[in-house]
């Protein structure tokens, strides 16, 4: 398969994903008024100040977030989160040209929260896998871990329960209690869908930038990694290959990392369903 193609068959991947979130966020999060913690469920909240359609605030917000993450942090979001940030609120604009009077599937906020958990998190977590993200909330979260010295995945929870509480401006208690509720069973659903029940990622790398990985896993990460040597069935030839351990969060950083240092890299990621070992003192 050529790279082109290979590029192509990934951006299909990523924007099947995009319109899954999409549509997930226009017929299940913007009739219930349920903001769980995204830049789209803080869009449906500003809706009730702006003359503007939800997808217009979701644009000017994600395009904004871009534009000063890269003047204040850098070039490290990506193409594929910018493809993103910019393909989903232009989906939900193609949504509320077709679907103008568009109402409640199940004539129930609770409901409705809970399909939005279970199918936007089928769509994230293709894009995830695919090292790519919806921008937004990342975005706040990096600029908290950056300014304020925070962890990432702590980042993300303040960021997304800041705007869980943001319709005790415009809601009632309820929909505040639902969107709380909200954010936290779709942190639990998200990291069940990508890592399972234990959380963890077996990633086995052959790169040859295979030292600027080995130190990116000790220094940034501060994890460990075994290399080991191997040798190619074709031609025989040896090679050293890294295989580490991480979470969500490392994960994340570490795809991240290879994909800018080494674009050719040979990733395999399995699921890890138990970890014991002796922490070092």
């Amino acid at each position: 398969m050529s790279k082109l193609t290979a590029n192509l068959k990934e951006f299909t991947i990523i924007t099947v994903a995009a319109a899954i979130v999409a549509a997930s966020v226009f017929f299940f999060l913007v009739p219930s008024t349920v903001a769980v913690g995204s830049i789209s469920a803080l869009s449906v909240v500003l809706a009730n100040f702006l003359p503007l359609p939800v997808s217009w605030i979701n644009m000017i917000i994600n395009v904004g977030l871009l534009i000063v993450g890269f003047i204040f942090i850098g070039r490290e979001f990506g193409i594929k989160t910018v493809y993103t940030s910019i393909l989903i609120p232009a989906l939900l604009a193609v949504f509320e040209t077709i679907f103008p009077d568009n109402a409640s599937l199940t004539a129930d906020p609770f409901l409705d929260m809970l399909c939005y958990v279970f199918a936007s998190n089928v769509g994230i977590s293709i894009l995830f896998l695919h090292n790519a993200s919806s921008g937004g909330l990342d975005i706040v979260a990096k600029f908290l871990h950056k300014f304020l010295h925070m962890d990432l995945g702590n980042a993300m929870a303040v960021a997304g329960m800041c705007v869980a509480v943001s319709p005790i401006f415009t809601q009632d208690i309820k929909i505040v209690i639902l969107s709380v509720m909200g954010t936290y069973i779709n942190g639990i659903v998200l990291d069940y869908y990508l890592f399972g029940s234990d959380g963890k990622k077996r990633v086995c790398i052959i790169s040859k930038k295979l030292e600027e990985i080995r130190q990116f896993i000790l220094q940034d990460l501060h994890s460990g990694a075994t290399i080991y040597e191997a040798r190619g069935a074709y031609n025989k030839e040896p090679y050293d290959e890294i295989i580490t351990i991480v979470d969500k969060n490392e994960y994340m950083k570490l795809m991240t990392f290879i994909e800018k240092t080494d674009p050719d890299a040979f990733v395999t990621i399995y699921t890890v369903h138990k970890v014991i070992y002796r922490p070092k003192n």
